[in-house]
């Protein structure tokens, strides 16, 4: 049975291929059969100044991981555009049952923008059905036209892939490959949704797919993109996951760029950096815009953000790792110095505790400071920035998931909201409060 329904999805995937795209495919074996649409590439900007952020989606949503990247970067990355953010994952569910939520939970806080991410358990942890496919199809359409009639942009999102049949999912069927092709046929449903909405649309479950094979392949085949449980992944996956929707708004990761004379000892920076003084190839900055930082010092976070110097490489829990499969620092986290007359054959560059060596021409030529150091002077206000964060979107998923459905809320939902609302604003206040501009030294010596 399982060869057949292999060798159908090929068929057909064979005879769309005159008129349809398919995303360039890696040469493995594992990946043979799978047949994934183009995806959209977003060129311009989506965001908007002002924008109100619902991140929607299932339990992998509600892990508050990818969500959380998310806000952390749109808020001291992208601080210009002052986008407020609230989450509302919630697990097991699917594009259906959020169909039915969606006014009372998430469109009553006025979003200009959503992203939603179901599919998952919308694909029922079995080979492809027809059926499902429509399902999905019909749940979100309906989603897309109902944010749109209130004003809302979207950014369709797919699911993720699986690494193992999920214990806990009784009605699972098939083999790991056919739960895959499933939510691949979704994914392209997705695709079509999209262009058929208007609406953006991020690809999670090819990068999160591919990134999976090349992980073990560099890290040892007990790394797990998906998770441990084969569906829940820990940071790498997250992270792959991030980078898929914040690519989707169109941002283009220019965070700052600084350019040093070596001969003169002066030195510039882009908007969002000033330059406070310069003596003998130190130089001080202030930043009021953060490189995102992936890990940070022993102590400076309460809510379990990946540890500089115990986030491995080879680790599926480690936000670095993820950074790895995806080019997030290429394109979303440049922060750039670039040195002229660098003579010298080599240079001590010290930025924060932290020291490396590198060529006059690799100076000349421009590095990336952030991917360069990965713990960095902004590592302490980023944590803090991150801790906010955290107990701000923990709090929504409360909101949400016991206030909203209380026998308080069924009395009056109203005064639920506006008394909910009230405990929300002093930790929406903490985020504002923890992003401040940071100091910081970079310098430069001969060797």
């Amino acid at each position: 049975m399982r060869s057949k329904l292999v060798l159908l999805f090929g068929l057909v995937a064979f005879s769309l291929a005159a008129a349809q795209t398919f995303e360039p495919k890696p040469a493995d074996a594992c990946l043979a059969h799978f047949f994934p649409l183009r995806a959209p590439r977003q060129t311009k900007l989506m965001l908007k100044a002002g924008d109100r952020l619902a991140i929607c989606g299932d339990s992998i949503t509600e892990q508050k991981l990818y969500s959380r990247i998310m806000e952390d970067y749109l808020t001291v990355c992208t601080p210009e555009l002052k986008v407020s953010v609230r989450q509302y994952g919630w697990s097991g569910e699917r594009a259906p049952q959020f169909l039915a939520r969606m006014t009372n939970d998430c469109l009553r806080f006025k979003p200009t923008i959503a992203t939603t991410c179901y599919g998952m358990n919308d694909h029922e942890y079995h080979a492809y059905e027809e059926r499902v496919g429509q399902n999905y199809r019909a749940a979100s359409m309906a989603i897309l036209e109902a944010f749109k009639a209130n004003g809302a942009r979207v950014v369709q999102g797919s699911a993720g892939c699986v690494g193992k049949i999920p214990f806990w999912v009784k009605q699972a069927s098939g083999t790991v490959e056919d739960l895959n092709l499933s939510l691949c046929n979704l994914r392209n449903i997705g695709i079509e949704v999209a262009e058929r909405e208007n609406a953006g649309f991020a690809d999670v479950f090819w990068p999160m797919l591919t990134a999976g094979v090349e992980a073990q392949k560099r890290y040892g085949t007990n790394y797990a993109i998906a998770g441990k449980d084969g569906v829940h992944p820990a940071w790498a996956g997250h992270t792959v996951m991030a980078y898929a929707f914040l690519k989707a708004f169109g941002l283009k990761g220019d965070i700052g760029t600084i350019t040093v004379d070596l001969k003169r000892n002066q030195m510039k920076a882009s908007n969002g950096h000033q330059v406070m003084s310069a003596r003998n190839g130190e130089f001080e900055l202030e930043s009021s815009r953060y490189p995102f930082c992936p890990c940070v010092e022993l102590g400076q976070s309460e809510k379990s953000y990946p540890v500089c110097g115990k986030d491995d490489l080879d680790s599926d829990n480690s936000i670095r790792s993820g950074m790895t499969l995806v080019p997030f620092n290429g394109d979303l986290n440049r922060f750039m110095l670039i040195a002229k007359n660098a003579k010298a054959a080599n240079y001590r560059l010290t930025w924060g505790n932290s020291s490396k060596t590198f060529t006059g021409e690799q100076l000349q030529r421009g590095i990336n400071l952030a991917e360069e150091f990965p713990c960095n002077p902004f590592c302490e206000a980023f944590a803090k920035v991150d801790a906010a964060v955290a107990a701000k979107q923990a709090f929504e998923t409360t909101q949400i998931k016991k206030s909203f459905r209380s026998a308080a809320a069924k009395a009056d939902m109203e005064s639920v909201v506006a008394q909910t609302e009230k405990e929300r604003e002093p930790l929406v206040a903490a985020v504002k409060a923890a992003f401040v501009p940071v100091r910081h030294v970079i310098k430069i010596e001969a060797q």
